[in-house]
């Protein structure tokens, strides 16, 4: 074990020399050869160094530049470069990787050669101002002809633009549209994007186009734009390839979308179905049908992406992984919360102790149930107000249900409570409630209201009424109760009957009734007051 540890750190560290025993030798931005091996004591890199010092003696002679190659005979054989008589160094089969690349040294040699005679000519160029001249005139006509394209290219741009919007707004006239035509506005910021990201690919390779032009007329920047043409080639290549070598990917990634989409379609026509009533299975009905179907769409489409995810383009790169790591510790950190209202929402849908239209009371809150999603469960209270509770508060507190018990033309439950004194008779508090109950609207006469007496306390008695709100009723249960407590009211007042709700120690010296009168305001306004 400790040996092969060692053997490792070797390696490490044998790695990085192994690359710096290589050296490149350069001129005017052209690397000439790569030279590896170790002659006569100097390594690649003081080769390198000393080439370069007789290139510059070779570039300071006049007259033509000559550049020779000669075959040296001997083992391992050897090419002499020399520049104007000077010799630039020597070339061996170890410089190409080897005694077995000694095949390959006339080859490498003669491209050696070449490189040089171009980069002494670059050399000798960029010190001609002649030659600036020309290359600075090249650049601003280059400059000016970039220029107008991408001024042209914005005006075809707003002219396409205005021409298409213009045939959008005389399509929405007819009643018969192409079936590519879709809303004004999302057609128009559609062709907007795409206008502007053809612009932006145009204007790239202008800008691209350009850079090499003007890098090529300079010596000492002819490389530079050499390999700025040949990198966009490069990278348009590769961005080609890549979208061919991904279409069989994609095909199959999309015929097991469309196999979910398709099994989906099934499930989801059966459990409509049996929402509706036409079916019936064992552990299925109306309610849960619902959460059913929105639970197998979630875990198919799940199963659907494990299943396709291996066939996306760059699913088994590095790049992919640490993303797709990355947002899945995201969700795992950030989701808690909502995975707690996810499951509350599914067990407060499985367990049915909430159906929508019913009237229900969690904690504060009273009202009808207006929407039982997921996450979050909403109430209409009836006083122009939607309160939305979520799924875990719900789950948390017990929930009361007006409408549960209810018969089957019923609605909701309606019961309220009065605290009457011991001197009043019971047998005449409960025949004015039944009548109070009697005289509001939409209350059920079967089941027939009913009262009962809830609490005995020292000074008063707690009557409790109940009935049940008919179809006939206000929709809203806060309405219903305001004219059962208006009623009550009024029949109490009727018999002369005090209400102390909901404290009541001992009788007044005067019965707190409102004597009979005009109980209502006249027409014309309000009542002056006194003077």
């Amino acid at each position: 074990m400790r040996l092969t540890c060692w053997i490792f750190i070797a390696a490490l560290l044998a790695a990085p020399l192994a690359r710096a025993a290589e050296a490149d030798l350069t001129l005017n931005q052209r690397k000439l050869v790569t030279l590896r091996a170790t002659l006569k004591g100097e390594s690649p890199a003081e080769r390198v160094e000393a080439a370069s010092h007789a290139l510059q003696a070779a570039l300071a002679a006049s007259g033509p530049d000559r550049v020779q190659r000669q075959v040296l005979p001997g083992e391992p054989p050897a090419v002499r470069l020399q520049a104007n008589g000077i010799t630039v160094l020597h070339l061996v089969p170890d410089d190409l990787g080897g005694a077995q690349a000694a095949s390959l040294l006339e080859a490498a040699a003669l491209d050696a050669e070449r490189r040089m005679k171009l980069a002494l000519a670059e050399a000798r160029e960029a010190r001609d101002p002649k030659a600036w001249a020309v290359g600075i005139a090249f650049s601003l006509l280059a400059t000016a002809v970039a220029v107008a394209l991408l001024w042209g290219l914005a005006a075809l741009r707003r002219r396409l633009l205005r021409q298409v919007f213009r045939r959008l707004d005389a399509g929405q006239t007819h009643a018969a549209r192409p079936w590519w035509q879709v809303s004004g506005a999302h057609a128009i910021a559609l062709l907007r994007g795409l206008a502007g990201l053809a612009s932006w690919i145009v204007a790239l390779v202008v800008l691209d186009l350009w850079a090499s032009v003007v890098l090529r007329q300079f010596a000492a920047t002819r490389a530079w734009g050499e390999r700025a043409g040949d990198w966009l080639i490069a990278q348009l290549l590769s961005l080609g390839g890549a979208a061919l070598g991904a279409i069989p990917g994609l095909l199959t990634a999309a015929l097991i979308l469309l196999a979910a989409r398709g099994v989906l379609r099934v499930v989801h026509g059966v459990l409509e179905r049996v929402e509706r009533g036409e079916l019936q299975f064992a552990g299925l009905d109306a309610d849960t049908a619902g959460p059913t179907q929105r639970l197998v769409g979630l875990v198919v489409w799940l199963f659907a992406l494990a299943m396709a995810y291996p066939y996306l383009p760059g699913a088994s790169t590095e790049a992919f992984k640490g993303v797709t790591v990355l947002a899945g510790l995201m969700l795992s950190l950030g989701a808690s919360g909502v995975v707690g209202q996810l499951m509350a929402g599914l067990s407060l849908m499985y367990s049915r102790a909430l159906r929508v239209g019913e009237y229900v009371r969690i904690g504060d809150v009273e009202g009808t149930v207006t929407t039982l999603g997921v996450f979050a469960t909403k109430l209409q209270t009836g006083l122009g107000e939607e309160v939305s509770l979520p799924n875990a508060v719900v789950f948390s507190q017990a929930v009361r249900n007006f409408s549960r018990l209810v018969q089957d033309n019923g609605q909701y439950v309606l019961h309220t409570a009065v605290t009457i004194g011991y001197a009043t008779p019971w047998r005449q508090v409960h025949a004015m409630l039944l009548e109070a109950a009697r005289r509001t609207t939409g209350v059920m006469e079967t089941p027939a209201p009913y009262v009962v007496q809830t609490a005995l306390n020292d000074f008063y008695v707690e009557y409790r009424l109940c009935a049940q709100g008919s179809r006939a009723a206000p929709q809203r249960r806060a309405e219903a109760m305001s004219q059962l407590h208006a009623h009550i009211q009024d029949v109490f007042n009727e018999n002369g009957v005090q209400i102390m709700s909901p404290h009541y120690v001992e009788d007044p010296a005067a019965p707190q009734v409102v004597p009979a009168g005009p109980w209502f305001a006249p027409q014309g306004g309000p009542i002056p007051p006194r003077a």
